[in-house]
């Protein structure tokens, strides 16, 4: 009896190649991920808005889609588009805003004509958007394997609306002075944050042993949140490089913001998925998980530095 050949795999990716390591991975994802985000800020105001509003919108899909894995059934395209529109909203508000220190005319009728009609659309839409979620509930009462009151799905609808969508829409008031768009304020905040999370791991490794929310995130130490908040101190003495217009005392201060609340951010949604029961937001970045996962310390940090800049310029 002959024996039967062996088979011969015909996978393309198996051939002698190893798949690409975790690490490989968050590497490789991460830097394009950094290179795209870079370049929008950079070129111009109108890239940034596209940017981040696409990415916000993409962040509430995420809250979303996690409220359905606890049972929830939010209105998620309907508050998706509300998103883009809050985000748009507040962009054309701070555009508004400076356009007395634009010479173009064109650009002054552009922008009025755009305010004039947007305006009034935006804030009837939120206005309206209780009622409108109110009604959805009601066309689908009584819904199934859905026990609890369906007024939670109309409250978790909008409670994504304030915890992600309006923190990232106050971007446009951080990116903006008096002289217009300056991307080198966005840029900074991402030195900030980045500055803070690479501390706070790197002295966790180094000296983590007093646990700081072992409950909600184990991995999280009081040595690394104090190696973290020093460093982005650090990190602030050394923005000055970068905005020199910015005293030393102000660069401190939003530092100190970035240190203390931005943890803050990332410990509320690591409660958020643990609830849920779910290890990431998403997975639209392989390796790294979803944008809430990546950019949940700027819900907490834009509303405080939002008001920073507003009270002080």
């Amino acid at each position: 009896m002959s024996e039967t050949a062996p088979s011969v795999s015909t996978d393309p990716a198996t051939p002698g190649k190893k798949p690409m390591s975790n690490l490989g991975q968050r590497i490789l994802f991460g830097l394009i991920g950094a290179a795209m985000l870079l370049v929008s800020i950079w070129y111009s105001a109108w890239t940034f808005a596209a940017f981040f509003a696409v990415m916000q919108v993409r962040m509430l899909w995420e809250f979303y889609r996690m409220m359905r894995e606890a049972g929830y059934k939010p209105a998620a395209l309907l508050g998706s588009g509300i998103s883009g529109l809050i985000f748009v909203g507040v962009f054309a508000v701070v555009i508004v805003n400076n356009v007395t220190n634009s010479n173009d005319p064109d650009f002054h009728v552009i922008v009025g004509n755009g305010v004039r009609f947007a305006g009034p659309a935006l804030v009837g839409i939120i206005l309206l958007l209780p009622t409108v979620l109110i009604l959805r509930e009601m066309y689908a009462w009584p819904r199934e394997k859905q026990d609890f009151s369906p007024f939670s799905n109309v409250g978790v609808a909008l409670l994504g609306l304030l915890y992600v969508s309006l923190p990232m829409s106050l971007l446009n008031v951080v990116a903006f002075n008096e002289q217009g768009y300056d991307y080198r304020r966005i840029l900074a905040l991402l030195l900030l944050v980045w500055s803070s999370d690479i501390g706070a791991y790197a002295a966790g490794k180094s000296f983590g042993k007093h646990k700081l929310a072992p409950k909600i995130s184990p991995g999280k130490t009081w040595e690394g949140a104090i190696g973290g908040f020093l460093l982005t101190l650090a990190m602030g003495w050394a923005l000055g490089y970068l905005l020199p217009e910015l005293s030393l005392t102000y660069r401190l201060v939003v530092a100190g913001v970035v240190a203390v609340f931005g943890p803050l951010g990332d410990l509320a949604e690591s409660m958020l998925k643990r609830s849920v029961g779910v290890k990431d937001s998403g997975r639209i970045m392989p390796g790294h998980g979803g944008l809430l996962d990546r950019f949940d310390a700027f819900l907490f940090i834009l509303p405080v530095l939002a008001l920073l800049q507003l009270l002080l310029g």
